[in-house]
């Protein structure tokens, strides 16, 4: 409702909302829905620019896409030497299918991140002269990113084959585990971007926060060895084995991958169900910040 009121300084106009909360919630998720089929409608776009940024991204290398081959496997080879030859701080059974397991997915997500950042100001050219939905701009680089992590699970297989380890029915619950990475890194990716048209330093922040969240995801280590019975103080004790899982979705999410590809178990439903409503909550998230800030970022780039 609105409402004009005479005052000594001029007319005041104000504006009450009457809507119910589940009347703003059903707006909401309606106004989502049909901006998400807005992106579908322009699916052919996405797919040329996911192949543009595979092609700028291997333009002029010897060997093209198979460094995303080679990289997971130089990375396991690193870190194989360095905690089974060099030092032996704890022991893991056929470590480097334990650490390969968690290299790809977390070279996915560190990529496409990264990438994301810069995935609107790179283009700004487009965004000024062009009308498309903006975060086309931001899903097409963590898309080539998917194609990259894709292919590198190739290099996984044959080696599972040469360590002996068994695949089971419950690599069928590959494919979900994707998506629920796909949707918090399209999230987390989204946010970043929007960050970084108005904060230009964000990249540079982010760079050194992604070292930081490696070493505190267990992608070298196993859960096991986090301390479940830590002293803040004297009769106050935190369980960092349970905290990690809760707080870091990385490491839920590659604690996943590790149950099916590794150990050839199912994952547990609960840590599962409760990793897919973080993935969604944050893919929620990032799409609405990014829908209500991309009407300023013509300003801004």
């Amino acid at each position: 409702m609105v409402t004009v009121e005479k005052t000594p300084g001029g007319l005041v106009v104000s504006v009450e909302s009457d809507l119910s909360l589940i009347t703003r919630i059903r707006y909401l998720t309606v106004s989502t829905l049909g901006h998400l089929l807005e992106l579908w409608q322009y699916r052919e776009l996405i797919r040329n620019l996911v192949v543009r940024d595979l092609k700028v991204r291997y333009r002029n290398s010897v060997l093209g896409i198979l460094w995303s081959l080679f990289n997971p496997l130089l990375m396991m080879l690193v870190f194989t030497l360095v905690f089974t030859v060099m030092t032996r701080p704890y022991s893991v059974d056929k470590f480097p299918i334990f650490v390969l397991c968690a290299i790809l997915p977390w070279n996915f997500f560190s990529a496409a991140v990264i990438g994301s950042i810069r995935s609107i100001i790179d283009n700004s050219a487009l965004v000024n002269k062009v009308y498309f939905p903006r975060e086309i701009l931001t899903i097409s680089v963590i898309l080539a990113g998917l194609v990259n992590f894709l292919i590198a699970l190739l290099v996984l297989f044959p080696l599972l084959f040469i360590f002996q380890i068994s695949l089971t029915p419950w690599i069928l619950f590959l494919p979900a585990i994707v998506v629920v990475q796909l949707l918090f890194t399209l999230g987390f990716g989204m946010l970043m971007a929007t960050a970084n048209v108005f904060y230009r330093d964000t990249q540079v922040i982010m760079e050194v926060l992604m070292l930081a969240w490696f070493f505190m995801t267990p992608i070298f280590y196993p859960f096991s060895i986090l301390n479940n019975d830590y002293q803040l103080w004297e009769g106050v004790s935190i369980d960092i084995s349970r905290w990690a899982r809760i707080l870091n979705p990385m490491a839920s999410i590659i604690e996943n991958y590790r149950t099916i590809l590794y150990n050839g178990a199912p994952p547990e439903p609960y840590f599962f169900f409760r990793t897919f409503l973080t993935a969604l909550g944050m893919f929620v998230v990032g799409l609405l910040v990014f829908r209500i800030y991309s009407r300023r970022f013509g300003e801004e780039v």
